[in-house]
């Protein structure tokens, strides 16, 4: 929630700066500016670059903010590490009490420090000390040391009854039924480097894996693979996707024969078919290239029905009246005006399949971007797990640009009526 807001009130400032400088500077004599009606025109919208920037690097401050990178000059408030202490108070079989300090030393992860030196002191309430690592708790036993049978009836001076938590300085202290203290210091808004690294983690492991490789396989490799498996199954999916697509747009059978099963396909995550795709092609490439192909087939196809029931009608009464055959209409009508559709579903597509090649090298996978996830995952090595997410959506946002190029290429007219 603290990041939610944190990154809401940085997009807010950053709209209002941007505005005012922009507003400030000389207006604008372009294309857009002259038009009086820009609400709901789409070419009037394009991506705004200082947007993109700015919000590239809002989420790296925000990311370094909150795992104290090195990278970025704020942090938000960090986990306590140092050594602090607290009293308890002590009651024997007589109801006599006594008051003994407890001193713990929080350290930095990987650290191992002994436990402070402490004087008994004089009553039979014995001071005491313990270490714990940041973000960590530890459980003392203070009652241990202390002479004859004692119990724990209060926690720097306040009153205390088993299971319940009391404030302390630089953490809290929690009284078990069993009247040990569980002492749990100050986590602070950062993250544990064990669920979130930082960047320059990130960019270590980037450089290490690059020069070294994982499990025997350098990254190119496991990146490759990935990229491969993944063009095979959207290449097959377009092949096959796009022709029913067209053929459902065009004939009332084959929209009546195939559209009970697309609508049934199309909302089952190509996950859930997993198992079934193991038994019917088995655990190597085969399989996985099956359930790529399924992720693309049904978007490619909807995209394809789409694109021909969205020509215009009108287009077509003029395409006949200037005596165009139906293979001319389809080759000079139907096919332009549908491109737009089925290069939005591409786009759509080749993510989905992106999604799912993570899922895809799950079984039996002896490289790929998925593969190196899946196994840092169950060594608990975040910045690996991390790394690859980054660069899956690098590899992803790559592809989605060149085929925007290639569709200002290929499809100019498009958004030109």
């Amino acid at each position: 929630m603290t990041v939610l807001v944190f990154y809401v009130a940085l997009f807010v400032i950053s709209y209002l700066i941007v505005k005012f400088l922009r507003h400030s500077r000389a207006a604008r004599h372009d294309f857009t500016s002259l038009k009086t009606v820009t609400f709901g025109d789409e070419s009037a919208i394009s991506p705004d670059r200082v947007a993109s920037v700015i919000s590239i690097l809002t989420i790296f401050l925000i990311w370094g903010a909150f795992t104290g990178s090195k990278f970025v000059p704020l942090h938000v408030p960090g986990p306590f590490t140092g050594q602090t202490e607290f009293t308890y108070t002590a009651e024997d079989a007589t109801g006599a009490q006594d008051t003994a300090r407890v001193v713990v030393a929080v350290h930095e992860t990987g650290e191992r420090p002994a436990a402070p030196e402490v004087a008994p002191g004089d009553g039979f309430a014995k001071d005491d000390a313990g270490t714990v690592q940041a973000w960590r708790s530890v459980l003392l036993r203070p009652s241990n040391n202390d002479e004859g049978e004692t119990r724990i009836v209060a926690i720097d001076g306040n009153p205390v009854q088993p299971e319940q938590t009391v404030s302390v300085a630089n953490g809290s202290v929690t009284l078990t039924a069993k009247g040990s203290l569980n002492f749990e210091p100050r986590k602070g808004w950062q993250m544990e480097p064990i669920w979130l690294p930082a960047p320059e983690a990130v960019a270590a492991r980037v450089v290490e894996i690059a020069t070294n490789g994982y499990q025997n396989t350098s990254l190119w490799e496991h990146l490759g693979s990935s990229l491969l498996r993944v063009l095979a199954g959207f290449a097959l999916g377009s092949i096959v996707g796009i022709p029913l697509g067209y053929a459902m747009g065009l004939s009332n059978w084959f929209r009546g024969w195939f559209d009970p099963i697309v609508e049934f396909m199309r909302p089952v995550p190509p996950l859930a078919l997993i198992p079934l795709v193991i038994i019917w092609f088995g655990i190597w490439e085969t399989g996985k290239i099956v359930l790529l192909f399924l992720a693309a087939l049904w978007i490619m196809t909807i995209a394809a029905r789409a694109g021909v029931s969205g020509v215009r009608i009108s287009k077509i009464h003029a395409a006949y009246s200037l005596g165009a055959s139906k293979s001319q209409i389809m080759r000079h009508v139907i096919i332009p005006n549908s491109l737009p559709e089925i290069f939005t579903g591409a786009r759509v597509a080749m993510g989905v399949c992106w999604g799912t090649v993570v899922a895809a090298e799950l079984v039996a996978a002896e490289k790929g971007a998925g593969m190196m996830i899946i196994a840092a995952s169950k060594f608990q090595l975040t910045d690996i797990v991390v790394m690859g997410i980054i660069l899956i959506g690098i590899i992803g946002y790559g592809i989605d640009i060149l085929m925007r190029m290639a569709e200002r290429v290929l499809v100019p007219w498009k958004g030109r009526g």
